[in-house]
């Protein structure tokens, strides 16, 4: 099917459902259901029209034949809801490096040779130290622009030269991360190659950007679930309740905010079910 389609930043693409049924198979669904679905979709589309109209009416559709998938098809979108501050987003990350046997702390000062500086994630293991700052953005269209590589690296220079001031150089191998949950202009990513830094995005670097991490790890935010609403989440959230995997054997956090009974073996089957799915 031969159609324009209108882009979140305005720009007019062509339709495609290559695309779309990629993302829609990425979600767990079955052939049979993603066929059903796109075909249903079809019906409905118009010239113009935008992709976000696509996408709720390929959630919504999906929501209706298994939550599971339709939390797992909002994955991008569920990172995008971990704000409006990005602590949850840091915490987030913390825990992705923690199902990659690191040890984590979260916001600690570091002193630097001319200021002190706060770093929002420290991940260590037996080789490496790796020290990582978070840039989050509730908007999907938001970059990381070179600014922030620059930034960055001002910042690894004052920290490693107060370490060499203080004869204080660590056996293992020290990292600086930039961590978002959008993208990297092509600048930004060309100046960090440069200047030594490693960058973590949506989809960088390529075949292991934060999508392939938490499908290899299963660790989906809880904000992914459909059986909850905006405000459980956030109060999930403001309990530093953050992973799906958190509730779905323990009832607790979910009691806690006031939850009933009924609606929290629904929330925690969704939970597990969204774990187990391929």
């Amino acid at each position: 099917m031969s159609m324009k389609v209108t882009k979140t930043s305005g720009e007019q693409v062509n339709y495609n459902v290559k695309k779309l049924r990629k993302s829609l198979m990425k979600s767990g669904a079955s052939g049979k259901v993603v066929n059903a679905i796109i075909e249903k979709i079809e019906a409905s589309l118009y010239i113009g029209i935008p992709t976000k109209e696509i996408y709720k009416m390929a959630f919504a559709l999906l929501r209706k034949e298994h939550r599971a998938t339709a939390a797992k098809y909002k994955l991008k979108n569920a990172i995008l809801e971990l704000g409006p501050s990005g602590f949850p987003f840091e915490r987030y990350v913390s825990h992705l490096m923690e199902e990659e046997a690191y040890t984590t702390t979260v916001s600690v000062i570091v002193a630097g040779r001319c200021v002190n500086h706060e770093v929002d994630v420290i991940a260590e293991n037996e080789k490496e130290l790796i020290y990582q700052e978070c840039k989050f953005h509730n908007k999907s269209t938001y970059t990381c622009n070179v600014k922030v590589p620059l930034y960055i690296h001002s910042r690894y220079q004052d920290i490693t030269n107060k370490q060499q001031d203080l004869k204080q150089q660590s056996d293992k191998k020290i990292s600086f991360w930039i961590v978002t949950n959008t993208k990297f202009t092509g600048d930004a990513i060309t100046y960090a190659n440069c200047a030594g830094l490693q960058l973590l995005s949506w989809n960088y670097p390529p075949n292991d950007g934060i999508r392939e991490r938490i499908d290899r790890s299963g660790m989906h935010p809880i904000t992914c679930l459909t059986t909850m609403t905006k405000k459980e989440k956030h109060a999930l959230l403001n309990n530093n309740v953050i992973l799906c995997r958190h509730i779905m054997n323990d009832s607790a956090p979910l009691v806690k905010i006031g939850i009933n009974p009924g609606r929290v073996s629904r929330i925690m089957g969704e939970a597990k079910a969204l774990y187990e799915l391929p």
